[in-house]
C-alpha cells in the first residue's frame, strides 16, 4: 500500500463523508434545531427525509449505468451535493428544502455507488482489494464530524449557519479529494455481456438483494429520527447530540473491522451477527431510556449499520467480479427504496401513537425480518444446489 493507493483510498473516505456524513446525515441532529425554530411536525420530517431518499433511489439506479467519464461525472455530482447543503441554511421555504434533499439525495446516491465502485476497480487492479472496506469508514467519520459540528456551530449561528457551515467543510474536502486523485484515472466501464454467469436473478443473490432493501427500510427509522428521539427525552436532552458522535464513532473503525472478520469467517455468519446487534440497537431506547442505554444504542447502531453496507456490497462483490458498478447500483437502489418508505411510515406511527416507541418497534421487526430472509434464502440456496450436484453426479 504505497502513497499514491493510500491518497485515492483516502480521497474515496471524503466523498463519503460529504455526500453520507454530511448531506445525508447532518439532517439527523440539525433536525430537533429546525422543529423547534419553525415548528413542523415530525411527519413533515419524515417527508424532508423521505425526498432525499427518493433522490438517493434515482441516483443510485443512474449510477449503475454510467460507464463512461466517470470520474468527471462524480466530482460534478459532488459540486451540485455540496451546493445543496449550503443552499438549505440560506433558503427558507418548505417546497424548496424539499427540492434541495432531492437534489442532495440524487447526487448522494451518485457519489456512493461511483466512489465504491471506482475506488474498488482501482484497487482490485493493485491486487488490493482487502483495502475496500476502509472506503466505507467515511460514512462514520462523515456522522461523527456532524455530531460534533452541528452543536457547536448551531450555539452561534443558529440551524441556518449550521447548513452553511457544513456547506463550506464539505466544499474543502472536495478540494482535498481533487488534489489526492489528480493522477487517477477511472476507466470507462465495460458492458459485460449477458449470460448465466452474469445474471443476478439467480441463486442467493435475489434473496440478498430483498433482504438489504429490508434492511434500508428498517435501519433508516433510527438513522433519521435517533437524535430527535433523544432530544425529546428531558432528561436526555443533553445527551442528543452526544448519541449521534457515538453512531459515528462506532461506525468509523466498523468497515474494516467487519472486513478483516470477512476473511476469517463466512459472510452470512458474520451478517447474522450484525442484524442480532442492529435489532437489539433500535430496541434498546424502547425498553429502557438512561443514559448508559441510549449510549449502547447508538453505539450498536453505528457499529452495524456501516458494517453491513460494506459486508453485503463486498460479498455481492465475489459473485460478479466485473460487473462492481452495476452490483453497488442493484444493491444501492433496493436499499434507498426502502429508506423511502421508512421516515414516512415512522412518521405516521409517531402521529397515530404520539411515541417514538412503536417506529422503533416496527423498524425492530423489519430488520429482523431482514436477516429471516437472508438466512433462509441461503439455506434454500445451498439445499437447491446440493441437489442439482447430486443430479449431474448420477
Amino acid at each position: 500500500m504505497n502513497r499514491q493507493h493510500m491518497g485515492i483510498v483516502f480521497g474515496g473516505i471524503l466523498l463519503l463523508v460529504v455526500a453520507m456524513g454530511i448531506s445525508r446525515f447532518a439532517f439527523t441532529p440539525i433536525l430537533p434545531f429546525m422543529r423547534r425554530d419553525v415548528g413542523f411536525s415530525l411527519e413533515v420530517a419524515g417527508f424532508l427525509a423521505s425526498s432525499n431518499y427518493i433522490g438517493y433511489f434515482i441516483g443510485a439506479l443512474w449510477a449503475g449505468f454510467i460507464y463512461r467519464q466517470r470520474k468527471k461525472l462524480l466530482l460534478a455530482s459532488v459540486v451540485f451535493n455540496v451546493l445543496s447543503v449550503g443552499l438549505m441554511g440560506l433558503i427558507e421555504l418548505y417546497s424548496v428544502w424539499l427540492v434541495l434533499r432531492l437534489i442532495a439525495g440524487i447526487t448522494g446516491g451518485l457519489i456512493f455507488v461511483l466512489t465504491s465502485s471506482i475506488v474498488m476497480d482501482y484497487l482490485a487492479k493493485h491486487s488490493l482489494s482487502r483495502w475496500s472496506g476502509y472506503v466505507f469508514s467515511g460514512i462514520g467519520l462523515g456522522i461523527a464530524i456532524s455530531g460534533l459540528c452541528v452543536p457547536i456551530i448551531e450555539a452561534k449561528f443558529a440551524w441556518q449557519g449550521t447548513w452553511l457551515g457544513l456547506g463550506i467543510l464539505s466544499a474543502v474536502l472536495l478540494l482535498m479529494t481533487t488534489i489526492l486523485w489528480k493522477g487517477l484515472e477511472a476507466k470507462d466501464g465495460l458492458k459485460v455481456a449477458k449470460s448465466l454467469d452474469t445474471k443476478m436473478t439467480k441463486g442467493f443473490m435475489p434473496w440478498l438483494i430483498v433482504s438489504y432493501g429490508l434492511e434500508g427500510l428498517g435501519y433508516i427509522i433510527t438513522g433519521t429520527f435517533l437524535v430527535d428521539i433523544i432530544h425529546n427525552i428531558p432528561s436526555l436532552q443533553a445527551y442528543s447530540s452526544y448519541s449521534w458522535v457515538m453512531v459515528g464513532l462506532a461506525a468509523i473503525p466498523s468497515a474494516p473491522v467487519w472486513t478483516v472478520l470477512l476473511e476469517k469467517f463466512s459472510a452470512i455468519k458474520i451478517l447474522f451477527v450484525a442484524y442480532i446487534f442492529q435489532v437489539i440497537g433500535i430496541l434498546l431506547p424502547v425498553f429502557s431510556q438512561t443514559v448508559w442505554s441510549v449510549l449502547l444504542a447508538s453505539f450498536l447502531f453505528g457499529l452495524t449499520f456501516v458494517g453491513i453496507v460494506t459486508l453485503t456490497t463486498s460479498y455481492a462483490r465475489q459473485f460478479f467480479p466485473t460487473q462492481s458498478g452495476f452490483v453497488v447500483s442493484l444493491l444501492t437502489t433496493f436499499y434507498a427504496f426502502g429508506q423511502i418508505i421508512g421516515p414516512i411510515v415512522a412518521g405516521k406511527l409517531v402521529e397515530v401513537y404520539s411515541s417514538y416507541k412503536a417506529a422503533l418497534v416496527f423498524a425492530g421487526v423489519i430488520v429482523f425480518l431482514a436477516l429471516l430472509v437472508m438466512v433462509v434464502g441461503r439455506w434454500l440456496t445451498v439445499k437447491k444446489e446440493a441437489v442439482a450436484e447430486q443430479s449431474i453426479s448420477i
